[in-house]
């Protein structure tokens, strides 16, 4: 695996959940001079579209759309089984769903309940956003799609049905699930941090017990809980079984014309570098 880290100074954008902890523990030691930015995932796609940033932690959704995109490292947030942080709570029945509200800060999660409503029920309901500081009781709607450490603790009031979209894509496919990747435009300086991004997981893989005693208590979760839920719930290496669920991913939403069909290479000149990096999966658990 190869790169290096730029001379000039790199904007990095990453989610401000848990789930990221361990990809940006120490980032500015390991990338000096990088300036890190901390947001929700579609924001943080429309500042890497943007210019505003010159590599993401973005969407793995928003990835397919930009000719000019290309993954540049192993390190993600993926699941191969309950995933705990991402929920539909519907009040009736799937196939009874007529109207979705979706988490503000989501769009793989979004795309991922559409796919799964259409091509297990068929349905298309109606979506309305449900803003980032509002609950499930601030709408109306059928169903409630919550993302990140808001939907760690379940909402209080009952459901007819509560998916946990992690367990549902992979007891359906057999492939995990890919939430979010390190994602750079091909002519910026992120393309080359592909071997730094990958060290500085490592690094917070190492002290997951330090990140869960720091950030659990902040979410209401025990340290026990915390770890849990980022050494059981998520995994963190972009290997073969992962790339594979991408692929029927971006099938799938292209088919359903939630994205375009660019038909670019999902991991172009890349590919290479981190295919066969030290510790990344090559076999899917379906659990």
């Amino acid at each position: 695996m190869s790169g290096t880290v730029p001379k000039d100074p790199v904007r990095i954008g990453a989610v401000r959940y848990l789930n990221s902890k361990p990809l940006i523990e120490g980032l500015s030691a390991t990338i000096p001079g990088a300036e890190l930015v901390l947001d929700v995932p579609s924001r943080l796609a429309d500042d890497l579209a943007a210019g505003r940033l010159d590599v993401a932690l973005i969407p793995s959704v928003e990835a397919f759309g930009d000719e000019n995109y290309i993954v540049v490292s192993d390190a993600c947030v993926a699941t191969r089984g309950p995933v705990l942080s991402v929920k539909l709570y519907s009040r009736v029945h799937p196939g009874k769903i007529r109207s979705l509200a979706l988490d503000e800060g989501s769009r793989t999660s979004a795309a991922l309940v559409k796919i799964m409503l259409e091509e297990r029920y068929g349905v298309t309901p109606e979506v309305e956003p449900l803003p980032l500081d509002a609950t499930t009781r601030d709408t109306s709607a059928d169903a409630v799609l919550l993302i990140g450490d808001r939907a760690i603790h379940p909402p209080e009031e009952s459901f007819d049905t509560v998916w946990d979209l992690g367990t549902e894509w992979s007891t359906w496919t057999g492939l995990p699930f890919v939430f979010a990747m390190w994602v750079a435009r091909r002519d910026c300086s992120g393309v080359d941090l592909g071997a730094p991004l990958s060290a500085v997981r490592n690094h917070g893989l190492e002290i997951v017990d330090e990140i869960a005693r720091r950030e659990g208590p902040q979410l209401g979760m025990s340290q026990p809980a915390a770890v849990e839920y980022l050494t059981r719930n998520l995994h963190f290496h972009l290997g073969s079984a992962e790339r594979s669920g991408l692929r029927l991913f971006r099938e799938l939403a292209t088919r359903l014309e939630l994205i375009p069909d660019l038909g670019h290479p999902l991991f172009g000149e890349t590919t290479s570098r981190f295919a066969d990096a030290p510790g990344t999966s090559a076999t899917a658990n379906t659990h």
